[in-house]
């Protein structure tokens, strides 16, 4: 590990029995096409594993405290476990210290390195459920990711960009805003898309993104964030 797997622990507030499974969790798949002799595997096992039990105690913990219908409560959760909010908790962590990439993937950065953080953050979540069991691993994701709740909600970023821009131009308009592919560039396996969003003729942001969906979602952030469609309502 490039640092001692303690600290790692004292940045958890929990220490594992087995440090082979936290060291599993911190490996990407990429560090053992350099490394062939390395003895254990890589990380995405625990992944699969920690993004059910984080689901699970993301669903309980809204079901039992929030008297919301099924779609709001979906909305909510999903603002909670998501790439960036995860990649956001892995990096309070320092998980990014810890984790044994290959020297490409150690290069990467905005989206690419989100989501590896992000896919590590639930590879420790599986670590310390195969550890320490469901109720320690409960109160971690307690800490670390339902107190990201009162500002999700004080905010409104649970709610769909999409949904809320649509909203918000048809309430003052009744225009509903349009997606157009703006450029399309790479290999089907590692395409990226720009897309904008209209209002009537006009272009009132654009957004990136590894699919149209995501991609149309980041431009719907941005036209909210620049406010650039009030200038056609």
């Amino acid at each position: 590990m490039p640092k001692e797997i303690e600290l790692f622990e004292k940045q958890l507030s929990f220490t594992f029995k087995n440090k082979d499974i936290i060291k599993t969790a911190l490996t990407h798949r990429s560090y053992l096409n350099e490394h062939r002799e390395y003895h254990l595997p890589h990380n995405e096992r625990l992944e699969f594993l920690g993004d059910a039990v984080l689901e699970l105690a993301v669903t309980g913990y809204l079901y039992d405290n929030f008297p919301n219908p099924e779609g709001e409560l979906t909305n909510l959760r999903s603002a909670l476990v998501n790439y960036k909010m995860l990649s956001n908790i892995a990096k309070s962590l320092g998980i990014g210290d810890y984790l044994l990439l290959s020297k490409g993937e150690s290069k990467d950065q905005g989206r690419a390195r989100q989501v590896i953080l992000a896919n590590a953050m639930e590879a420790v979540i599986g670590a310390m459920y195969l550890d320490g069991g469901y109720d320690k691993t409960h109160e971690f994701i307690k800490k670390q990711v339902l107190t990201q709740l009162p500002e999700i909600i004080e905010k409104g970023s649970y709610i769909d960009p999409k949904s809320k821009l649509q909203e918000l131009v048809q309430e003052k308009s009744g225009i509903t805003p349009t997606y157009k592919v703006l450029s399309e560039i790479g290999p089907d396996h590692d395409k990226k898309f720009t897309m904008g969003v209209f209002v009537g003729e006009h272009n009132v942001g654009n957004g990136e993104g590894p699919s149209k969906q995501e991609a149309e979602l980041d431009a719907a952030d941005n036209a909210l964030k620049f406010r650039e469609w009030k200038k056609y309502v």
